[in-house]
């Protein structure tokens, strides 16, 4: 089974309105006011995957910041994921600055969200080391949800999008909720390459890495240091579609993975694993 853990949906008016929406919110603005930057609907995504022979498809929420936003846009997630028969998987996202965001998260695990993400504190104006992230991972704990950060690299390219989530504060947080599944989208913005620190070492106990949009950010001998530093169980494959094609991913994570056994973990044995347990 192959399981895409990262991947990006919005509801058709988002795509035909768009100038609508690049006016409404400024993150959206910052990654989508490019005319080339793609919107995918549902439909797009069930056929990439076709074209990809990827079984299952997480699907994020955007890091709107009104809460009215996203829950506009959880509905759409939550429905999609009802109609695919299993296909998409809903990771529906609040904004703990909001009014009702409390509300909004029970809401979602109800109708069948399995996390939360792809969150970007930084981004809608929350901190993850503060009350909101004491909130938020009280919220993850009583619902049995996981969270999915956006993480950045302190260093590297510059990108529309790239600010959003910061690689001390996911650290940090990581560190106190020791109880929590913990995603850090992108590699988890390098975290894994501090891993030789035995602190760093210890979060991967609970921390997972996917791998969305790797290829625009190291080369191809990444993922042979990330099995060595952590393991090929605590990395979950993402291609952060429509960004990156899912096939161009999956060729390039079985060109720079050797192991037999390790490609099966990172394609989709561990994302079965972690929705399973979800699901119970």
């Amino acid at each position: 089974m192959i399981i895409d853990f990262h991947t990006h949906i919005f509801p058709p008016e988002v795509r035909d309105r768009r100038e609508e929406y690049l006016r409404r919110d400024v993150t959206f603005r910052e990654m989508y006011e490019n005319p080339k930057a793609k919107i995918a609907t549902a439909e797009d995504l069930l056929r990439s995957m076709e074209q990809s022979d990827v079984d299952v498809s997480v699907a994020l929420g955007f890091a709107w910041q009104k809460g009215e936003d996203c829950v506009r846009h959880n509905d759409y997630l939550l429905e999609a994921a009802a109609k695919s028969k299993g296909r998409l998987v809903p990771f529906c996202t609040v904004n703990p600055s909001a009014a009702e965001w409390e509300e909004e998260s029970v809401r979602c695990a109800q109708a069948g969200a399995r996390g939360l993400g792809e969150l970007r504190p930084d981004s809608q104006g929350w901190d993850l080391t503060g009350d909101a992230g004491e909130g938020l991972a009280e919220i993850a704990r009583r619902l049995g949800l996981m969270l999915l950060f956006h993480v950045t690299e302190p260093v590297g390219r510059e990108y529309a999008g790239k600010e959003g989530g910061d690689l001390r504060a996911f650290y940090d947080f990581a560190q106190r909720q020791e109880d929590l599944v913990i995603v850090g989208a992108h590699l988890a913005g390098g975290l894994p390459f501090y891993a030789p620190m035995p602190e760093v070492r210890e979060t991967f106990s609970h921390v997972l890495v996917d791998t969305a949009a790797q290829r625009l950010l190291y080369d191809h001998t990444a993922y042979d240091h990330l099995v060595g530093l952590v393991g090929a169980q605590r990395i979950l494959f993402g291609s952060d579609y429509p960004l990156v094609s899912q096939a161009k991913q999956i060729e390039e994570l079985r060109a720079g993975v050797f192991a037999s056994e390790h490609l099966r973990l990172m394609l989709g044995a561990n994302a079965e694993a972690l929705l399973a347990a979800a699901k119970s």
